[in-house]
């Protein structure tokens, strides 16, 4: 069933004559439901036709700078009728406002610059498709992104002013959120297709992402009287090669008066040459964390690469160790290191292990049986004696916040034999057994300085225990905040 009424009618011709796309003039008619945009476009296009033939009279459109001369609507069907036969040909209406009908593939939209007519239908999707199943990524669903030119919106907001002025003549309105968006409409068209296709489910939280960039050169420069008008909107960041962004342009036309934009662009928007440009496909999957703990077993192993003024101090790091491993099986470009505190390079860490957790940046493969992981955790602790892992387990992001949380609050627990030159007594170390939560202020130790900025942070020392061993040793049990450096500390007991 064509999904147009009588009362489309107008709108439906006023659009067609001024070069807008079956699927443009749908989402302006307001069509809101998914299954006429999924047509075929050749059968769209012929429907149409159909749709409007019945009235023979001839038309004027009312617009503004209307052209010079009458177009029938007979010569418009005429234009119609003479599809080559691939269905690819379509009418124009050229600068003097006559009708001509060009032999080129396409007749491109004035308002989607071609997004609605060849990059949603199956020949497009499945070249993406097939750049999707050759990146490599393992993958059980998707979600679908687009970027589209942000000039679309201006051609959007321009078609809109001239629909909504030719409606106000019938004393209907239209507003701007009664206009289906292009993303919405392109997305009930193609996520069905790239489901079919690529046989997974389309879910918008899905960590696997297929993106399309679009480009479309030639109109480039409809956006650029916006930044005279607007010049507070459009702003330069970092990272962005224009200032013309879509949210920047969105912004502008929420500001710009009606009648300073048809001073400025034209209304009905110009029918372009070309269609867009596909600038990227890229695909990437969401970052996976695997956590666990470690143990350390050398006295010359840097949790992470010691490197100071580009030269490597060690030849490896607990880091390195562990995150080697995981790079080649996961497949992934990159990865971050991070851990519930940190241990000195000569520190040894025993127990249970510290906590720690890598962050596997664009993986390939996600996959794992936890006998794969299992296999994966022996293969890390058989490649080195310096360390070991156990509890080796995929995690969530939210997990790898919960190892951070309260970790300044967190305890520490150290002993200490300690040498003093002179010598000393029992009752000379008894007063330190009775201070409690002493603070102290603990400027960052210069062999640190490659890692944590200089400053002076304010660290507490809750408890103290002595033990007199000799007149000139004693064992001295500290209980700190983390983040306390005890040998700086028992320098300053000495």
């Amino acid at each position: 069933m064509f999904p147009l009424t009588e009362e489309n009618k107008h709108v439906a011709r006023l659009l067609l004559n001024t070069g807008t796309c079956p699927r443009c003039i749908f989402r302006f008619c307001g069509v809101d439901f998914h299954e006429p945009y999924k047509r075929p476009y050749k059968e769209l296009l012929n429907e149409l036709q159909q749709f409007l033939e019945s009235v023979k009279d001839e038309l004027i459109w009312e617009v503004p700078n209307p052209p010079p001369k009458k177009i029938r609507l007979q010569e418009m069907e005429d234009g119609i009728d003479n599809l080559s036969e691939n269905g690819e040909g379509r009418i124009s209406v050229i600068e003097d406002g006559s009708i001509a009908s060009k032999n080129s593939n396409l007749n491109v939209c004035n308002v989607c610059l071609g997004i609605l007519q060849e990059f949603c239908e199956k020949e497009f999707i499945k070249k993406v498709c097939q750049k999707v199943e050759a990146s490599g990524f393992e993958f059980t669903n998707l979600v679908f992104s687009v970027s589209f030119p942000p000039q679309l919106s201006v051609r959007e907001h321009a078609a809109w002013l001239l629909v909504k002025q030719e409606m106000g003549k019938q004393s209907l309105l239209l507003g701007r959120n009664d206009i289906v968006q292009l993303k919405e409409a392109y997305k009930w068209i193609t996520h069905p297709l790239f489901s079919e296709e690529l046989g997974v489910p389309i879910d918008g939280k899905s960590l696997f992402e297929v993106s399309v960039v679009f480009a479309h050169p030639e109109t480039v420069e409809d956006c650029h009287f916006l930044g005279v008008i607007c010049p507070d909107c459009f702003k330069p960041a970092k990272n962005k090669q224009s200032v013309f962004t879509r949210m920047a342009v969105m912004k502008a036309l929420n500001k710009i008066k009606e009648e300073d934009f048809r001073k400025q662009f034209p209304c009905p928007p110009n029918s372009p040459k070309a269609v867009c440009t596909v600038l990227e496909i890229e695909c990437a999957h969401g970052a996976v964390f695997v956590a666990g703990r470690y143990n350390k077993y050398s006295r010359n192993l840097p949790q992470t690469p010691w490197i100071i003024d580009g030269e490597r101090k060690l030849e490896s790091s607990v880091e390195e160790l562990i995150s080697d491993h995981l790079l080649t099986v996961f497949k992934a470009e990159s990865f971050n290191f991070s851990s519930s505190g940190r241990e000195d390079v000569d520190v040894r860490t025993l127990g249970n292990g510290r906590p720690f957790a890598i962050e596997l940046v664009n993986p390939h493969r996600v996959h794992f049986t936890s006998q794969e992981i299992k296999e994966l955790q022996q293969k890390i602790n058989k490649s080195s004696n310096k360390i070991q892992v156990r509890d080796l387990q995929l995690v969530t992001r939210e997990a790898i916040g919960h190892m951070k949380e309260g970790e300044e609050e967190k305890t520490k627990t150290y002993s200490a034999l300690i040498w003093t030159n002179k010598a000393i007594q029992e009752k000379d170390i008894g007063f330190l057994n009775d201070i409690k939560d002493l603070k102290i202020d603990q400027k960052t130790p210069l062999r640190v300085l490659h890692r944590r900025p200089l400053a002076v942070r304010t660290r507490v020392i809750h408890s103290m225990e002595t033990n007199y061993v000799d007149e000139h040793h004693f064992r001295l049990c500290l209980k700190t905040q983390a983040g306390t450096y005890p040998s700086v500390f028992c320098t300053a007991v000495i």
